[in-house]
């Protein structure tokens, strides 16, 4: 075996090993309706997902014109905990917004 194929070997190693470690990644999405007021998307986006006024609303109007929107993106535990938390905040503020989580 020459040095070169041993240095291939190892890296290739090196790189399952890091496949291995990484946990699938998911994509939290917001869906749009014609109920949800937009000041409320915004305001779900700033307090669960940590954007700025200017990032909410950029992501408020997406969600309002191409009828969906990325919030973030997640290990699954921690993209199901703020699906949960979005919708039922939601549901307490008596809005339909629907918030979906899909493999990145």
């Amino acid at each position: 075996m020459t040095e070169d194929n041993f240095e291939a070997i190892i890296l290739k190693e090196k790189q399952d090993a890091t496949k291995e470690r990484c946990p699938p990644l998911y994509k939290i999405l917001l869906l749009n309706d014609d109920f949800t007021p937009m000041e409320f998307v915004v305001e779900v986006l700033k307090i669960f997902f940590h954007m700025t006024q200017e990032q909410a609303t950029r992501i408020m109007l997406k969600v309002h014109t191409e009828g969906v929107g990325l919030c973030g993106v997640y290990t699954s535990d921690i993209a199901s905990t703020k699906v949960k938390q979005v919708i039922e905040f939601a549901r307490k503020n008596q809005h339909p917004l629907r918030c979906v989580m899909e493999e990145n």
